[in-house]
């Protein structure tokens, strides 16, 4: 029986460069995938974007609505597949739950693992919907290690608007855009930088 896998880890953790790897280890071995993404994710457009600098194209790009089983099955259709060994969705803490609870039905029903890389909470410290949705659900979690600043090991993705850190504003704003950068925090120099508020 297929698994849904949650590997989750804050900011610069490596999710992405880690679903790249693996979408290239399943091909290497001729087996195929799909890679999902959602569509409020704008960096690299229809591309998965790792910070190192490598890049894999999206095969579903995912809106709030798209029924993600539906579309796992119309890709393997339309790209005459017989069957994907593994779904990967980079981004998956911005899905809904009911597009988690449909990668549940993928890998229990259509027999196809899935792996979603994510982030487990906002810059405010709360968990997404669909990270939430996936700690019920996954029969594995795993945490992807990150470094804070300081040398501990980061818990938090805090974002920065210019050089200063900023705990309240719009769930989603994109690396990158309008002066928007985020880093990753322990917990005691997340304190402190929210301290200084």
């Amino acid at each position: 029986m297929a698994k849904l896998h949650f590997k989750y880890g804050a900011m610069n953790s490596g999710k992405s460069d880690s679903l790249i790897k693996t979408a290239y280890n399943y091909t290497e071995q001729g087996l195929n995938i799909a890679t999902i993404k959602p569509s409020v994710d704008t960096k690299g457009e229809h591309f998965i974007v790792a910070r190192g600098g490598a890049k894999r194209k999206v095969d579903i790009l995912a809106n709030p609505q798209t029924n993600l089983q539906t579309e796992v099955k119309k890709y393997i259709k339309n790209n005459h597949h017989d069957k994907l060994a593994c779904v990967l969705i980079d981004e998956a803490q911005f899905l809904t739950k009911k597009q988690i609870d449909q990668l549940f039905s993928v890998a229990k029903n259509d027999n196809i693992s899935v792996i979603a890389y994510g982030l487990r909470t906002d810059f405010r410290s709360k968990l997404f919907p669909g990270s939430t949705r996936l700690i019920e659900l996954a029969d594995n979690i795993e945490k992807i290690p990150t470094m804070c600043h300081c040398g501990a090991q980061a818990e938090f993705s805090c974002r920065k608007q210019g050089d200063k850190y900023v705990f309240e504003g719009a769930l989603v704003a994109i690396d990158g855009e309008q002066a928007i950068t985020y880093d990753s925090l322990c917990g005691l120099c997340y304190m402190k930088e929210k301290g200084k508020l």
